[in-house]
């Protein structure tokens, strides 16, 4: 700290000698930029989210002194900042938001979301009030205490190479159950925000919420009018004009307009931003609106979390970091337990809901928006607001580690006989009995074009072939079709149970993800480590890998891999018709 305040001293001489006529607050600004970009590079490198080290660079800076360059107006500067960012966070999230994918997981959405979220609140909302909240306060850190952070856990299920497994389409659905109530909540918080500061809290808050109820009707009535009639006729005449600028500039208008007709209605600016969105998906540029809105909404974002940093003492927290740890801790065990208990109600295998908890036991982005916000409507404890922000942040950089943590942890408990796997019931019993008939059929990883330009060579030579696949709507075409399918992750050890790998004769990963591909190379080698492996990738490097961990064959020709994957399988079942490997088996192809 004492170098940091010397070299403080330092740049306050010489940064301003020698960039004479420049605004102090530019000067910081460059640094702190700088810093992100540098930060940003040693996390990616340790894959770690770069949410944290945003805040991390704001407590940096906050405590090294080198504020005192800009004075205060750079407070008020990253105040309006983080505003913005929360506005385009809100915008983005009401673009993307999916009543179609809502009406699909409306079962995870509403029996999970409403589990994990209702106890957590619950058991919240009792412990604040217990250390003397007022209802309102604890309401606020309740539901800020119940919300996750989507964005770190949904990344991370990426890097791992299963976005579309089990764990992750959980994930997902809770997280909609909470963006739901996040947006409930940000109607309600101004309202809620004038009882707390009022003379009688109980007796204003009921006039508030009514009367914010008021408002919302005539803002909803005013948007419809807007998304029906005048949107949709400015967004074709500004397309017709084949000018980029001028289309940034009407999304942005768009936005700043709807979220300025909430805040003079008493409404949150984050709701209005909210329902922008909504109006912009409806229409059929909600891509290039969300392709021109992302580099802002992420600049801004990122200036949020600077801002929060920027509001850490780092004085205050040493005199309280058995609060910070003990906050921490309770914050994630809690958390996991309620997601424990709602994967169990969802009767998610008990390996997926243990990736499904990691993926959730933390706070969220929200959490941090929140109480960010509330903390200029009514009044908080510093030391309170300081330790919830900083566990929060902990929180949340701990997602990645505790979720690629799991497989280890799963296959420690297996082997300890603290949990069995189960085999899961993906199909129905008739589906069953074909499958348990299978014999020498290939398996398919993946129906894409790959996949099914490979079924339909291999069905003209009498090959039977099971599928497995992700995509519910390819499952039931499939199924209709007749067409022995596993709704199933090839990355899981039951999926290969069901597909009778050790009557295959062949199994091929038609898709072109390598990693997914050499965690479920693993596994088929466990199960039959004589089948022939086909398998695809993008990469030389993950060629040789794929390669090295027991594929047959690997195609890299992505224009050409149907064919080339053909070529291979019949190759591989001429040799096992022929028996022309010195032990009976296909050679590898390098």
């Amino acid at each position: 700290m004492e170098f940091l305040n010397s070299l403080a001293q330092l740049m306050n001489g010489g940064l301003l000698a020698i960039a004479e006529g420049v605004s102090p607050m530019l000067i910081i600004l460059a640094l702190l930029l700088t810093s992100l970009v540098l930060v940003s590079l040693a996390l990616v490198r340790f894959q770690q989210s770069l949410l944290i080290g945003y805040f991390l660079c704001g407590v940096a800076v906050a405590n090294s002194g080198l504020l005192k360059l800009a004075g205060p107006e750079f407070h008020h500067s990253m105040a309006g900042f983080a505003e913005v960012g929360v506005v385009l966070l809100m915008f983005t999230i009401g673009i993307e938001f999916s009543l179609a994918e809502l009406k699909h997981l409306r079962h995870t959405a509403f029996v999970g979301g409403g589990i994990q979220c209702g106890l957590t609140m619950l058991l919240a909302f009792v412990v604040f009030k217990l250390c003397g909240f007022s209802v309102v306060q604890g309401l606020v850190a309740a539901v800020a205490v119940a919300v996750s952070s989507t964005a770190v856990s949904m990344k991370t299920f990426q890097s791992l190479g299963i976005p579309a497994g089990p764990s992750s389409r959980a994930t997902l659905g809770i997280a909609l159950f909470q963006d739901l109530l996040v947006i409930f909540f940000m109607v309600m918080l101004p309202a809620l925000s004038k009882s707390a500061t009022g003379a009688g809290e109980d007796s204003h808050l009921w006039g508030s919420l009514a009367g914010t109820m008021g408002n919302g009707a005539i803002f909803a009535v005013a948007v419809w009018l807007l998304g029906r009639y005048v949107v949709p006729r400015v967004m074709l005449a500004v397309s017709n004009t084949r000018s980029r600028e001028l289309f940034t500039l009407m999304v942005v208008a768009l936005c700043a307009g709807v979220t300025c007709l909430a805040a003079a209605l008493g409404l949150s600016p984050a709701l209005g931003a909210f329902v922008a969105g909504l109006v912009a998906s409806g229409s059929i540029y909600s891509h290039r609106v969300m392709a021109d809105i992302l580099p802002f909404k992420d600049l801004f974002l990122t200036l949020f979390f600077v801002s929060i940093g920027l509001t850490i003492d780092v004085g205050i927290l040493s005199q309280n970091l058995p609060s910070v740890v003990a906050f921490t801790l309770a914050l994630i065990l809690v958390k996991a337990a309620v997601v424990a208990l709602a994967c169990r109600a969802l009767h998610l295998t008990w390996r997926a809901g243990l990736m499904t908890t990691a993926a959730l036991a933390s706070a969220g982005e929200f959490s941090l928006i929140l109480m960010t916000r509330s903390k200029a409507q009514m009044p908080w404890d510093e030391v309170f607001v300081q330790v919830f922000n900083t566990s929060g942040a902990i929180s949340m950089a701990l997602v990645p580690t505790l979720m690629r943590a799991v497989p280890n942890i799963a296959d420690w408990l297996e082997r300890k006989g603290y949990a069995k796997t189960k085999k899961t019931a993906a199909v129905n019993a008739d589906y069953k009995q074909k499958i348990k008939s299978l014999r020498g059929h290939a398996v398919l990883c993946g129906y894409g074009h790959v996949g099914a330009a490979l079924h339909k060579s291999l069905a003209k030579y009498g090959i039977e072939v099971l599928v497995i696949e992700l995509n519910v709507d390819t499952v039931r075409t499939l199924k209709r079709q007749g067409i022995s399918v596993l709704y199933a992750d090839a990355a899981q050890r039951e999926t290969w149970e069901l597909a009778r790998l050790h009557d295959a004769s062949l199994v091929a990963f038609t898709f072109p993800d390598a990693r997914i591909a050499f965690e479920a190379i693993q596994l088929v080698k466990e199960f039959n480590a004589e089948v022939p492996i086909l398998a695809r990738s993008r990469f030389a490097s993950d060629r040789g890998r794929l390669l090295d961990r027991g594929a047959t064959a690997v195609v890299q020709d992505e224009s050409e891999a149907a064919t080339s994957m053909l070529r291979y399988a019949e190759g591989i079942y001429h040799e096992l018709e022929s028996g022309s490997g010195e032990d009976g088996r296909p050679e590898r192809q390098d």
